[in-house]
């Protein structure tokens, strides 16, 4: 592994989130970091079907939707991975003593306190002075540079949505006590592509970390390995904005300890359903325009997503089926790897 850099370096310690960010966004280090990354091919993890090979069954792997963080155990997972992140970002912690591992997707600024908590607090076993290796992956250049840099005029939506939550996720890194060796720093400029038409977009949009080495991998998923559970996980997700006790965590679905999905019943109400009968009527490039941070550089199943979304719920108006008597949904790993609901 590649020279790392210390989050407490003298150099950095007194510096700001923004001014903090586009230092290290320079630093050589970080960028031949960058690099490397961009010269790895992207991983399209999928799940074959019981007929597929052996080795593929094998490789155990723990999935992260937006807003969701999971610290998994290598002694029970291969890997963990997110993808579906546009002005997200996509932030991996590894303790190196214990291989312990938590993946978030974040999506804003005000999940960054609290969820670097939830991730810490499940990544430290007894050896609480252990090195932590971080990786961020995502978000891209959705403004200018000279807006993202700029002084007092850069003001709410001119900073766009990636450079403020990147900026808060390495000013409280930064700002913490543990031993962080920031690793990789694929962010803003570096995760920026453009397409035929102009238009900025990531160059990755997931990745993986391979939890017995720490390695990580640019990766996209599919629907037969964002799993399990997802459309009832895609739902929480829409629903968490209206439930108070969420608010600024990350949401918590995996179970470390057992190697189990436990997701805790979640209600959803007559304004979120209102939503989804509203929103199956738009069309394709409405839904984009309402229900995107970059309408522009969505994946090709976003739309698609969002209407199996609203499907759900106008099928499902009452929540209470999906949980009934109140209980979680279990789903427990098969020795086939496979998830299968308790």
């Amino acid at each position: 592994m590649m020279q790392n850099l210390r989050l407490r370096h003298a150099n950095l310690f007194y510096m700001q989130g923004s001014t903090m960010l586009v230092a290290l966004m320079e630093h050589p280090v970080l960028v031949s970091a960058s690099s490397s990354v961009k010269a790895i091919p992207t991983w399209k993890f999928t799940i074959p079907e019981e007929s597929g090979s052996e080795k593929s069954r094998q490789s155990k792997c723990v999935y992260v939707f937006q807003r969701e963080y999971a610290t998994v155990d290598p002694a029970y997972v291969d890997f963990v991975g997110t993808d579906e992140a546009t002005t997200c970002v996509g932030l991996s912690i590894r303790n190196r003593t214990s291989g312990m591992t938590s993946v978030s997707h974040m999506d804003s600024p005000n999940v960054v306190d609290i969820g670097l908590t939830q991730m810490l607090n499940s990544v430290f076993n007894e050896n609480s002075d252990a090195e932590l290796d971080v990786h961020l992956v995502g978000g891209f250049q959705d403004v200018s540079p000279q807006q993202a840099g700029g002084g007092s005029r850069c003001k709410g939506k001119l900073k766009g949505y990636s450079f403020p939550l990147c900026a808060k996720i390495v000013e409280t890194l930064q700002s913490r006590g543990e031993r962080f060796l920031l690793q990789t720093l694929h962010v803003l400029g570096h995760n920026t592509r453009w397409d035929s038409a102009g238009n900025a977009c990531p160059i990755f949009n997931g990745f993986l970390v391979e939890t017995s080495t720490g390695s990580i991998f640019p990766a996209s998923f599919d629907k037969t390995s964002r799993c399990p559970d997802e459309i009832v996980r895609r739902t929480r997700l829409a629903a968490c904005f209206e439930d108070t006790n969420l608010s600024g965590r990350l949401l918590e679905v995996y179970d470390t300890q057992t190697d189990r999905f436990i997701i805790a019943p979640f209600f959803w109400t007559e304004h979120l359903l209102y939503i989804a009968s509203t929103g199956e009527k738009l069309s394709d490039s409405e839904i984009l325009l309402s229900c995107s941070t970059s309408p522009f550089a969505e994946g090709p199943d976003f739309v698609d997503n969002e209407r199996r979304l609203w499907g759900f719920l106008i099928e499902n108006p009452d929540w209470r089926d999906m949980f009934p008597m109140e209980q979680p949904r279990v789903f427990e790993r098969a020795e086939s790897g496979f998830w299968i609901r308790q």
